[in-house]
């Protein structure tokens, strides 16, 4: 009969507490560091859309450095700036390069007021389609569906012009 080891055991109760401890700092640590890269991912959003800082400071790159983790903050802020800032995010999205990225362009390609926007949107999927893996097969999906979207007439309508006389 094989009798099991008093001592092992004594070991195993004695650091249970310590290794429960040690996790669970670890993941509010890790949770501090997530909130603090999502301030930081928000702040540089902020310079972006701030048409004065974002030529100086050299917001975009330092955004397109947290890479697929700015794809969300990204697309927040993309429903609520101005179509300069909208461009700009889109570049941002553009040099992220993740396919992540790829429903928010097939989103604003056809539902975007602004046609520079959605021309950007399109453009940016072709580039990628044009490439090979998952991300081209991802991009020619996105650009079907924006082309029968298109005709079916979905998207934003044109603006009405002055009443007939």
């Amino acid at each position: 009969m094989i009798r099991p080891c008093r001592r092992r055991a004594t070991l195993t109760r004695s650091a249970g507490p310590r290794m429960t401890a040690a996790v669970l700092l670890a993941c509010l640590a890790g949770a501090a560091c997530e909130d603090r890269i999502h301030r930081e991912i928000a702040a540089e959003i902020h310079l972006l859309l701030e048409p004065k800082t974002a030529i100086l400071t050299g917001t975009q790159s330092r955004l397109t450095a947290f890479g697929i983790k700015a794809i969300p903050q990204i697309e927040v802020a993309l429903h609520t700036a101005s179509v300069r800032g909208r461009q700009d995010l889109i570049a941002a999205l553009v040099e992220i390069g993740d396919a992540e990225a790829i429903p928010i362009l097939r989103h604003f390609a056809v539902y975007d007021e602004n046609a520079a926007v959605r021309d950007a949107c399109r453009q940016a999927l072709s580039d990628w389609k044009a490439g090979s893996g998952q991300r081209a097969e991802a991009a020619s999906k996105a650009l079907d569906r924006i082309a029968t979207l298109d005709a079916r007439g979905i998207g934003p309508s044109p603006q009405a012009g002055p009443p007939p006389r």
